[in-house]
């Protein structure tokens, strides 16, 4: 009998091989003519017991023969077969067997069968086995591909090669640079390599793959790698799984995406700003190139009209490359778009629009000619528009755009635009009813603050008000230069704690009650001393009134008053810092002046304390913002001063400027008021003073000494005016004082006639009866004066009234 060579693979799991395996052959009429060890150690059969008697009789259960006499059939009408069939060992169990049966031509044309068996369960093993091996290499959808140690290709599954665009069997000693183009290529070798020489294996690990028959495809793999090893340990090569997670890589994307967008857009309450981070968020991740368009009012900080066709405003534009701009419209840029195109369409219907091929748009071929040539010739085929829309307003679009991407835009695009755009317009919103607020703040603030400083023969002056940042709000800082009698000069600088609307509603009404106690001619001390009752009564008003506003928590003050006749300044102030004194020398000092508390606190005393300025002496007054910018500490801010102010020969205004550069940030975290005045002196001709004797005959001298001083000025034309001005004002002070009175010209821009007396009774003005014998003079004085008034001194009073000199003097 012919030995039969068995056909069976022999890996190290094979039920059917030789060593494995147990073997008989049955002659044409099922006689045992072969028996195998491994036959003997299994159903405990010696050849001598079986060989030459029939397998029916010797291993079938007569409860088998059924199912046993079905499966001879099958072999005999085909020629082989496999299954499962029950056997009788020789203790008579029933053992189930896996075999596999051929048909054996002898030489003498006679037919034997041979036989090989194992046990069901390792066959079923095998079998389930097998499958999964042949699933992975004909039905996985996960690629599945076999490298040798040089990482050429000895086979590869189905998936692979639907991958690669070869059909399987071609793959064999081709390389991964074969399909794939040679940067991604070199990636996946490298990494297989180091599976290779290592041992460690590669688990889902992501990575480009685009492919050479399609390179402008974007494609991502995930690719799990392991060595492979006989049992010798020898390698045999690399095993790696590959899988398409494009989809997914790009849903991750986005996600990261909104997540970037979340963190991203709206760091600020700036419009512009806010514009600028939503295009700068899809591009490059989402877009080539991204523009947004804000309706006009927004861009202003002003509510959005709801016209479908309002004009639009280029607040951004972003784009991967420097080719793009040009071509779009710049930022700045109005626009009106028809109502075919998609930015019209978008804001008409308040839904996003895709454009996945730009060149076959509708509306697109509306434009302007000129530029969507422009935009073609760019190589831009694919758009997205979508609506900025919050709270039921239509704010403006987003368009995103790509030209450098082959791939077009896709309704999960559409999707992630639609989520920044909602995001975006959420903080545009709440940046533009900021803007609105905030410059309602500042035209408040601003109304409230002088516009102009006048000019005046006293002191030249130069000045800067430098907002907070915007973030902070606005403050109550002011500064104020008012002109008192007798050409004198208040300089004020204030500073209300606090910041917002409030503080600088605050402000307005302190300045105002400043100006008021001004036109009364106070001295500093008791101009703080009503100011301080003021700001404790609006504390004390509306912590009964409105107990969810900011309270008005105090403010500080410094109030000078300078004399260009004396050259005398004098100064109070209420827990202000002191001003710097520049003298034209350039010594700076910071006068140690009685510092007193700041306002509100009510039931304190302030000092006004005078000093003796040589003409040309620079003072400067600030309010604390200006040394505690960039949270430096007090002696170091008065320090950079006094470098600042240093060179007295500059002018004001440089000396502003130098100050800036030396004290204040790009961004102040608090307002800054600054105040510089050089102070100037009249000269002494321009001055003319006498002492009256307290007898009936003052008020004649005084027209006398008058009218001959208006003569040496060349101003005879006003002898007959400041004739019965002097004599009213004398008698007055005549008739209701009882010290001398002393009587001063001034001769500047106009002529001021003072009468000073030791009384502190205050005349009064009043319309005279018919009847009655006096009562008319200061009637007289207000008709013939441009203005007149009372100031008090520490020793009586001051009587004045100015005149304006005429237009054409006679030189002197």
């Amino acid at each position: 009998m012919d030995t039969p060579v068995t056909t069976f693979s022999e890996g190290p799991d094979d039920p059917f091989a030789v060593r494995r395996s147990a073997s008989a052959v049955l002659d044409g009429k099922g006689r045992v003519v072969g028996w195998s060890e491994r036959a003997e150690e299994l159903l405990g059969y010696a050849p001598e017991e079986v060989l030459g008697r029939t397998a029916r009789e010797l291993l079938l259960d007569p409860r088998d023969e059924d199912v046993v006499m079905a499966a001879v059939a099958a072999c005999v009408d085909s020629g082989g077969w496999f299954g499962v069939v029950p056997v009788r060992d020789r203790g008579g169990t029933r053992v189930k067997l896996g075999c596999r049966v051929r048909a054996v031509v002898r030489s003498d044309a006679g037919v034997e069968w041979f036989l090989v068996g194992a046990p069901a369960g390792q066959v079923a093993q095998w079998e389930t086995d097998r499958s999964v091996l042949d699933g992975m290499f004909r039905r996985s959808p996960i690629g599945l591909a076999v490298h040798a140690p040089d990482l050429s290709l000895l086979r590869v599954n189905r998936a692979i090669a639907r991958f690669g665009g070869i059909p399987a069997e071609y793959y064999r000693g081709l390389r991964t640079g074969d399909f794939v183009i040679d940067r991604d290529a070199q990636t996946v070798e490298s990494r297989l390599r180091r599976v290779v020489e290592t041992g460690e294996p590669l688990i889902f690990t992501e990575q480009p793959c685009r492919l050479r028959h399609d390179p402008d495809r974007e494609l991502v793999v995930s690719v799990s790698a392991f060595r492979m090893q006989d049992s010798s340990g020898r390698t045999l090569g690399v095993t790696q799984m590959v899988e398409d997670v494009t989809d997914r890589y790009r849903a991750r994307r986005r996600l990261a995406l909104l997540n970037e967008a979340g963190a991203r857009i709206g760091t600020t309450l700036d419009v512009e700003r806010t514009a600028r981070e939503l295009a700068g968020v899809a591009v490059p991740e989402l877009a080539d190139c991204a523009s947004v368009d804000l309706l006009e009012p927004v861009s202003r900080g002003e509510e959005p009209g709801q016209e479908a066709l309002a004009p639009l405003r280029r607040t951004a534009v972003r784009s991967v490359s420097p080719e793009a701009p040009p071509v779009m419209y710049p930022v700045g840029h109005t626009m009106h778009f028809p109502p075919q195109a998609p930015q019209a369409r978008c804001l008409a219907e308040r839904r996003p629009v895709l454009e996945p091929v730009l060149e076959f748009s509708p509306g697109w071929s509306s434009l302007d000619p000129d530029q969507v040539e422009r935009v073609l010739e760019l190589g831009v085929h694919s758009l997205i528009v979508a609506p900025l829309v919050a709270r039921g307003l239509v704010l403006g679009v987003v368009s995103l755009w790509r030209w450098r991407r082959p791939e077009p835009f896709e309704e999960d695009d559409l999707t992630l635009a639609e989520e920044f755009a909602a995001r975006a317009a959420v903080c545009i919103d709440n940046a533009r009813r900021y803007t609105q607020q905030h410059q309602a703040a500042v035209a408040l603030q601003r109304s409230l603050l002088p516009r102009e400083v006048p000019e005046h023969q006293a002191v030249e002056i130069a000045r800067r008000y430098l907002p907070a940042d915007a973030t902070a709000g606005v403050g109550g800082d002011w500064f104020d230069v008012i002109p008192l009698s007798g050409l004198r000069v208040a300089l004020v600088v204030g500073d209300v704690v606090g910041h917002g609307i409030h503080a600088a509603a605050t402000m307005g009404r302190l300045r105002t009650a400043v100006h008021t106690l001004a036109n009364l001619d106070l001295p500093p001390d008791e101009v703080l001393s009503h100011l301080d009752d003021l700001v404790d009564r609006l504390a004390a008003e509306q912590e009964a009134t409105d107990e969810s506003s900011p309270q008005v928590v105090g403010a500080t003050c410094l109030y000078a008053v300078y004399d260009p006749v004396s050259r005398r300044c004098a100064l109070a102030r209420a827990g202000h810092p002191p001003p710097a004194v520049v003298t034209p020398d350039g010594r700076v000092d910071f006068p140690d002046l009685p510092a007193g508390p700041p306002l509100g606190l009510g039931g304190l005393p302030f000092e006004t304390a005078e000093l003796e300025l040589p003409e040309g002496t620079l003072l400067a007054l600030y309010t604390d913002g200006l040394l505690a910018a960039q949270r430096r500490d007090l002696d170091e801010g008065l320090a950079l001063l006094r470098g600042a102010l240093s060179d007295p020969a500059r002018s004001l205004e440089d000396t502003c400027k130098a100050v800036e550069d030396a004290l204040l940030p790009d961004r102040p975290s608090d307002d800054i008021a600054l105040l510089t005045a050089r102070t100037r002196c009249l000269a002494a001709h321009k001055v003319a003073t006498w002492e009256l004797s307290a007898e009936p005959t003052a008020a004649a001298e005084g027209r006398t000494l008058a009218v001959a001083q208006l003569s040496d000025w060349g101003l005879e034309e006003m002898a007959l005016t400041t004739e019965l001005i002097v004599s009213e004002l004398v008698t007055n002070a005549y008739r209701y004082s009882s010290g001398p009175v002393t009587l001063r010209l001034i001769r500047d821009r106009h002529l001021i006639c003072e009468v000073s007396d030791t009384s502190s009774t205050s005349p009064h003005l009043r319309h005279a009866a018919t009847t009655d014998e006096g009562g008319r003079g200061l009637f007289l004085v207000a008709q013939l004066t441009e203005r007149w008034g009372t100031r008090y001194v520490h020793n009586g009073k001051t009587i004045w009234a100015e005149q304006p000199l005429p237009s054409m003097p006679r030189a002197e």
